[in-house]
């Protein structure tokens, strides 16, 4: 009789634990949902919880240990070739089943995009992969144009996260033929393959996540949660105080102890796998001479820069650099430093002639985002630049107009390739924009870098390529920020090292609530 009554409460318990919901205040939600055309640090909380990939890893680690996840099996058939087992018994949200016309369909129109918003992706960081082709219901095939030293990697990425092909085909014009209305429509209207189907969606404002019975893994521990935009970050405080939210995202550390000082309340936090950047124009008239940007880098004290404004909590690279890069991960390299002196002495040596360098912010996008902006001017006065921040909602990125402004590169996959080189790979995002320039040297050193088998051998080249950024440089990474996320006591949670970052993950194993 015990063991009957244990055995019942248990299941009481489990009952319990799968009935509780949660809310999360986000200080920004995507105007569209599509894992293929987002990379934003904002979609990218998103994707995980309703969507899968054909290989995953382990995201409590950091180190990469790819496992099955559509994918059953991967192999190598030639240099060129890796054949793909399905996953059989998959279900999407909308109860269709997944099989490998499905993945064609999901591969193809990344590898072959012809939506303009794929084609960006598929130029920064998939121009290597020419088709998926279908074997079998369950078994595909992924061909590259070279041999390809980061398979797993770029198999793994959130741009190839698989979506069904017939439902998407049909939601605008011919059910028969996929279109850029249907792709539109599809943003607005998500449906995948994860633990949590999207039950509600207004763009910019609110996202629910229902959990999904028919998920092919272990189910997901909520049965319920929704995601509301709280832009202000005393008002996502205010939220969690007063039980609106029971976890708040992008908590300034001088914020923490506001949370903390509560029982009922915790922080989580990390030094994100993202650098805070400031970019500058190359080809803008005033900045063309590399002297005078050299100056506007080594003016700036990124190291007081995190003392103030994240209390040391930071990462402040020497190079453009991540320990999540593994065995690329080079921290040896001196691409930035801070060196007033030297500044003065390039200025002095350059074509500057006094004028006003603006420096473009946006107002609440990134933490401290705007304060670094005022204290980075300041910093170039003591050199002796005139500069002025200039806040706007606008992105200027692709504007000749845009001078130099704040702006972030994640670490989109753990690869140099996959944070440096999606922006100033050649004819990658920087220069496609026209605020960065390559030549045939270049060309090559990244060539060298980006397909050599041997690791040694891509170190080399990326060597070779910090430097040529530090003599001619187009960006100054500032720092790793430390973001936290805010929460109550019974919410058993946190950023693991393994994801992109930003990633609300909820599946089974990365959240737990205490029973209410």
């Amino acid at each position: 009789m015990k063991t009957i009554l244990m055995t019942m409460a248990a299941t009481l318990l489990a009952g319990t634990a799968f009935a509780q919901s949660i809310t999360v205040g986000a200080a920004n939600i995507s105007d569209y949902l599509d894992p293929g055309r987002d990379h934003s640090n904002v979609g990218s909380q998103f994707y995980y919880n309703s969507f899968d990939t054909l290989i995953d890893r382990d995201h409590s680690k950091l180190e990469p240990e790819w496992v099955p996840a559509l994918a059953t099996e991967w192999k190598l058939l030639d240099d060129t070739t890796m054949e793909l087992k399905l996953r059989e018994g998959v279900k999407f949200h909308n109860g269709e089943d997944m099989t490998a016309d499905d993945v064609i369909f999901s591969l193809n129109r990344m590898y072959q995009a012809t939506f303009a918003p794929y084609l960006v992706r598929s130029k920064d960081r998939l121009s290597n992969f020419a088709e998926a082709v279908k074997v079998d219901n369950y078994t595909v095939q992924i061909k590259v144009e070279r041999p390809e030293p980061l398979w797993e990697t770029l198999v793994s990425l959130q741009q190839v996260m698989i979506i069904p092909e017939d439902y998407t085909k049909a939601l605008s014009g011919d059910p028969e033929v996929a279109e850029d209305g249907d792709f539109e429509a599809f943003s607005l209207a998500p449906v995948g393959t994860g633990p949590y189907a999207i039950s509600e969606f207004v763009p910019g404002q609110k996202l629910i996540y229902s959990r999904f019975d028919g998920f092919w893994g272990e189910q997901a521990p909520l049965e319920q949660a929704t995601v509301i935009r709280i832009p202000e970050t005393a008002s996502r405080i205010t939220a969690l105080k007063t039980g609106e939210a029971d976890i708040v995202t992008n908590i300034a550390p001088d914020q923490l102890d506001l949370i903390n000082a509560d029982p009922n309340l915790k922080t989580e936090g990390s030094a994100t796998a993202l650098f805070h950047v400031m970019i500058m124009n190359v080809n803008h008239p005033n900045l063309t001479d590399p002297k005078l940007r050299q100056a506007l880098s080594l003016a700036i004290d990124r190291d007081l820069l995190n003392d103030a404004l994240w209390l040391g909590k930071a990462v402040v690279p020497s190079s453009h650099t991540m320990e999540e890069m593994g065995e690329l991960h080079m921290p040896e390299l001196t691409t930035f430093e801070y060196d007033p002196e030297q500044a003065r002495k390039l200025l002095a040596e350059s074509s500057y002639d006094g004028e006003e360098i603006v420096f473009d912010a946006y107002p609440v996008y990134y933490t401290n985002g705007v304060l670094a902006a005022q204290a980075i001017t300041e910093m170039w006065a003591e050199v002796g630049i005139k500069g002025r921040v200039n806040v706007s909602e606008q992105w200027t990125g692709s504007s000749p107009e845009m001078m130099t402004r704040s702006w972030s590169n994640p670490m989109y996959f753990a690869d140099p390739f996959g944070s440096f080189g999606v922006m100033w790979a050649p004819d990658a995002a920087s220069e496609g924009a026209g605020r960065f320039n390559t030549d045939e040297e270049y060309r090559e050193i990244w060539d060298r870098f980006r397909f050599s088998a041997d690791l040694e051998d891509r170190k080399a080249a990326y060597v070779e390529l910090m430097d040529r950024i530090k003599q001619d440089p187009p960006v100054l990474p500032l720092y790793r920020p430390f973001e936290s996320w805010g929460m109550h006591q019974g919410i058993n949670w946190k950023p693991q090292p393994g994801h992109i970052p930003y990633v609300l993950d909820f599946r089974a194993g990365a959240i737990s609530l205490a029973d209410s």
